[in-house]
């Protein structure tokens, strides 16, 4: 029986003075009652969140949803119960009678949220209502915290001026500095380039050189006098325009010089005119809808405090506790196994933290599967490290074994080794998302073990596998595991920040004798530190780089990852002294503060720090590196982490990069390991950007229909007829009603007006990829082409890509312009995703098959490519710029694909533009991975440079590559583009670490980044590596013609 509230007991209890505190008796949706003192000004949105952080700790609290979707109800003075909606109202003004307070689920919702769940889920493909479903107090809670920062963020929307939504809508794409590139001086006049100037609406453009350093209000300001001068008007104010790229929504807003928009430099690089148009701000519709929420209602946002006092909690400090970690491992049901042969199997388990291991894996006894597929231990696994020396963000992995004798199914040594076949794994937490010890008992369902022939048996567990329970709950194996309690009364808790550090400042430092020598070994210590990342450390380098830790935060703050990874964080002094240095340190460049968020940094501290460092990066870096950061979310620990808040926040401010995290997420919703993680994270997007959802929901829609064309052609066998029945489905009116008035998924600042049935046909490979045209909506700008590809995924070709984007950006910055093609490229679903076309651009195959009818002889003729050249720039002057475009992406992309490892390089995957830019495409490998065919590897150079792309490097001149200039100014710009890579290896290396064991198969351990080290030599000398890599070059050289002559072949087989 619920018990009488003790206060307030009278009738005139309200009315009397204030007291400081005031006992309320609450009664909870999932039938718990809950006692609390708040103070008498308590707002209600206080006394929820007390009543929260109460309710975890009682039973069935995961059958509460989110707090927003519950209301209190009280008895009035009046006898009648009420509602109260607005929570910013006090306990002092709504009395309710006898201090009772009862939660309930909210009856009526507010406008519109109904729809806009239901969009939600269309969006992200899962019911909102299946995170319901999980009720998980964890997932409750972010969603929680994730509403109030989505509704912070459109209220701060709503208040915003038209150019500020302009800005937030269309931002501007901005160079990092005012100044003029190095690679643009060439093409520039007397400091002065081409611009057209259209104006909206009329026939009127201006042509005119204009300075870099002019701002577009000061050009609008030309414009409109010449206009006014033109038409005799006046009265138009320039701060009522804006500069508006031709053919594309993208504005050239703020007072910034026009070389420093990313549009003007793109065109000066690529030789062409830039063209804008000024339009009036009265004719941009950004108007600021939010139909779905009432913004008057006043709610607490992420950023503010609660000023609930709480009672002091009794809870037991997990650095007091001086035993050993434990846990009994009881049973596991559902193995997968044959019930007709016996099997033993064993449950072994592991404590890690950031991929390494903290102690000695334990393991159980054998146990008999019966035939329903379960086995039973009932025992408990000792750990040898102390509870108050486990890390906070340690966790527990689990794997389920076999062990069956394999006598003679091996040779050699092991031949009477015993085989172990890895039947499941599960990972979990030590501590949950509230830094409570875990001291429950818990049922995990586990993930299937992937066979790998080279895991050794020292790798039995899976520590960069995910912390999320298997939610194929119905087919998966079930593990049964108590945690001890430690005969604690009270929860055990992590210690807090402030307790950390304050912990640390009463460590000793090391004695003045240490200390003086680590100064006189500093020089040979930072140069330990400053080798690749892979390089194993001694023992005693790691301790004494940690033990030099503050002159490094003096001289060589950049190397903190490599500082960290010195870390014994089996030690909690160690530990401690890590938050305590962080408080400190210096801010990191970007390239070093991403290296702390790959998998090897699990400490939350870190992970923040690096999130820190990340405050100030432009949007444009942003979304160079957004690839990563949204995988670097599978790293973390809990949902609530400050990358996702950061992530989430940029987005809220910038709809371009909203629009690469909605479809970076989006595009693994299929995967059951991230599904939940990615589903939240964009579920918040949604709420805080509901602007952007009517756009986004066009895009599925059209992607909807695309696919469904698909499927219709790829059930042709013969590509004539799949090409007529697609121009058939695409003339369709359901086709046409749908097919219009979307954002490009590929380049949101594309928007395609209708689609062009006949200009599209289906492509002539295996997987019969759709080449699609549409009308652009604006007029000035020519039409939009895409590629739909589906049955393939594009996540290693867009990663790759990305990473030809770095490069691009490295060799810029030392002042070289390799005139690579990184084309868009943008995974959309599972083996769904879009390719940007390229135009006016041939394969290497088909240039070679128009020299003449298909032979062998003609398609190894290296005069083939050249004279294409020749013909498509007919003037002297243009075809040396040809082979200048040539020679300088040639050498580009042959240090690229070196360095990249990218692999099944065949003329149908290198192409040629008219203007002589030759780029790659299809990246289906790389690292390394060669293709093989018969036993045997079909490439044998380090990369492609075959006899018919020398000869053009040469301009079709004879004598051999020795005696060239042309070809030795080839070499040497080889060699720097090498050198430059190699110089920021410490970077490319770590955006691959980032994406280990992520999903992509080719880089899934360690061991794949060793081909990264052993092609940028990162362990040599500048000079040694410039040797090695002169070796590679010549060897390249040496083999152009047999690569000329597998190409040939490459024709033959695919024309048979």
């Amino acid at each position: 029986m619920v018990p009488a509230p003790s206060c307030p007991y009278t009738w005139d209890y309200w009315s009397a003075t204030p007291s400081d505190y005031v006992e309320l008796t609450c009664l909870m949706p999932n039938s718990i009652y809950l006692p609390v003192t708040v103070s008498w000004d308590a707002t209600l949105q206080d006394i929820k969140e007390e009543l929260w952080d109460l309710a975890g700790k009682q039973p069935l609290f995961g059958m509460l949803h989110e707090m927003s979707g519950y209301v209190f109800q009280f008895i009035n003075s009046l006898a009648v119960p009420e509602e109260v909606d607005d929570e910013n109202k006090r306990v002092r003004d709504i009395r309710p009678v006898f201090g009772v307070l009862m939660i309930i689920e909210r009856s009526i919702k507010r406008p519109g949220e109904h729809l806009l769940n239901t969009q939600i889920s269309h969006l992200i493909g899962k019911g909102l209502n299946e995170f319901d479903s999980l009720r998980s107090s964890e997932v409750n809670d972010f969603r929680m915290r994730m509403r109030y920062l989505a509704e912070e963020s459109l209220i701060k929307r709503a208040q915003s001026t038209q150019l500020e939504r302009l800005r937030y809508h269309c931002p501007p794409r901005l160079a990092d500095h005012p100044t003029v590139p190095t690679t643009l001086i060439s093409h520039l006049n007397n400091n002065c380039f081409i611009l057209v100037t259209k104006v909206a609406n009329t026939e009127f453009s201006f042509t005119s050189n204009v300075p870099v350093g002019l701002t577009p209000q000061q050009h609008i300001e030309t414009i409109l006098r010449k206009k006014a001068n033109s038409l005799n008007m006046r009265g138009e104010h320039p701060r009522n325009y804006v500069l508006k790229v031709c053919g594309r929504e993208e504005y050239l807003l703020g007072d910034h010089p026009l070389i420093q928009f990313l549009y003007i430099q793109e065109m000066l690089s690529r030789d062409g005119v830039p063209q804008v148009m000024t339009v009036s701000m009265d004719k941009i519709a950004v108007a600021c809808e939010f139909q779905y929420y009432s913004l008057s209602e006043r709610r607490r946002l992420a950023s503010e405090q609660s000023n609930t006092i709480r009672k002091k909690k009794n809870y037991e400090s997990s650095w007091k506790i001086e035993r050993n970690y434990s846990c009994m491992v009881q049973t596991v049901g559902g193995l997968n196994v044959d019930p007709g042969r016996l099997v033993e199997v064993v449950c072994q388990a592991g404590i890690y933290h950031g991929g390494k291991s903290l102690c000695e894996p334990q393991k159980t006894r054998l146990a008999v599967v019966s035939k329903e597929g379960e086995a039973q231990w009932d025992e408990e696994l000792q750990f040898p490290i102390k509870v108050c020396n486990v890390p906070r963000m340690a966790r527990l992995c689990f794997v389920i074994y076999e062990i069956s004798k394999a006598k003679n199914k091996r040779r050699g040594k092991d031949a009477n080794k015993d085989a172990i076949n890895r039947l499941a794994w599960a990972n979990t937490m030590i501590f949950d998302y509230k830094e409570q010890l875990r001291t429950d008992g818990v049922t995990l369902f586990m993930w299937t073990h992937v066979a790998d022939e080279t895991q050794g048996d020292d790798l039995l567990l899976h520590p960069l596998g995910t912390v999320v329970s298997n939610p194929n709950i119905d087919s998966c194996a079930a593990l049964q595991v108590r945690f001890s309690n430690y005969d604690c009364q009270y929860p055990i808790l992590f210690p807090k920040q402030e307790a950390v550090k304050a912990y640390a400042d009463q460590l000793e430092n090391n004695s003045p004798d240490v200390m003086a020598r680590l100064s006189e070994d500093f020089e040979k210590l930072r140069a330990t530190a400053e080798k690749d990342p892979m390089y194993e450390m001694h023992e005693q380098e790691k301790k004494d780089i940690w033990a030099s830790r503050e002159y490094f935060r003096e001289l060589a703050p950049e190397l903190l990852p490599k500082l960290l990874s010195c870390v014994e964080w089996t030690e909690r002094s160690e530990a401690a002294r890590v938050a305590r240095s962080l408080a400190s340190w210096p801010m990191l460049r970007v390239e070093s503060a991403l290296e702390l968020l790959d998998y090897a940094y699990a400490d939350a501290a870190v992970r923040g720090f690096a999130v820190e460092c990340l405050a100030k990066i432009s949007d444009e870096d942003l979304l160079l590196y957004l690839l990563q950061l949204v995988q670097a979310l599978k790293h973390e620990s809990y949902l609530m982490c400050d990358l996702a808040v950061f992530l989430l926040q940029r987005a809220f401010n910038n709809m371009t990069i909203g629009h690469y995290l909605f479809w970076h997420l989006r595009s693994e919703m299929h995967v059951p390991s991230v599904s939940v993680r990615f589903g939240l994270v964009l579920e918040a997007y949604c709420r805080g950007c509901q602007d952007h959802i009517n756009s986004l929901m066009r895009q599925i829609t059209c992607l909807d229909k695309l696919k469904w064309a698909s499927q219709c052609v790829r059930k042709k066998k013969e590509i004539s007829k799949a090409r007529a029945a697609l121009q058939q489905h695409l003339q369709e009116q359901h086709c046409v009603e749908t097919l219009c008035d979307f954002v490009s998924p590929l380049t949101p600042s594309l928007v395609c007006k209708r689609i062009k049935p006949e200009r599209c046909r289906v492509m002539d490979s295996k997987m019969r990829p759709l080449l699609l045209e549409f009308e652009n909506v604006d007029p000035t700008g020519s039409d939009v082409r895409i590629i739909l590809k589906i049955g393939d995924d594009l996540r290693q070709d867009m990663f790759t890509l990305q990473m030809l984007r770095i490069m691009d950006r490295l060799w810029k910055n030392a002042g070289y312009d390799f005139r690579l093609n990184p084309y868009n490229c943008i995974s959309m679903e599972y083996a769904v995703g879009m390719i940007e076309v390229v135009d006016e651009a041939e394969t290497v195959a088909n240039i070679q098959k128009q020299s003449a009818l298909f032979n062998a002889a003609s398609t190894i003729s290296k005069a083939n490519l050249f004279q294409w050249l020749r013909k498509q720039n007919p003037s002297e002057e243009s075809f040396n710029k040809a082979v200048e475009e040539f020679t300088m992406s040639c050498a580009g992309y042959c240090v690229a694909t070196y360095v990249l490892g990218i692999a099944d390089r065949h003329p149908d995957n290198i192409m040629v533009k008219k203007s002589g830019q030759l780029f790659h495409i299809d990246f289906g490998h790389f690292l390394g991975h060669f293709k093989q065919k018969y036993g045997f590897k079909r490439e044998r150079v380090p990369f492609v440079l075959t006899h018919d792309f020398i000869h053009v490097i040469n301009k079709g001149q004879r004598g051999g590559v020795h005696e060239q200039l042309d070809f030795k100014i080839f070499r040497d710009l080889c060699e720097t583009a090498f050198k430059i890579l190699r110089k920021h290896g410490h970077l490319i290396l770590s955006l691959f670490s980032m994406m280990i064991s992520t999903g992509l198969p080719e880089l899934s351990s360690e061991k794949d980044l060793q081909y990264l080290r052993e092609t940028l030599v990162m362990d040599l000398s500048e000079e040694k590596a410039m040797e090695h890599f002169r070796l590679k070059f010549i060897e390249a050289v040496k083999n152009s013609w047999t690569a000329s002559f597998n190409w040939a072949l490459h024709n033959f087989d695919k024309n048979n």
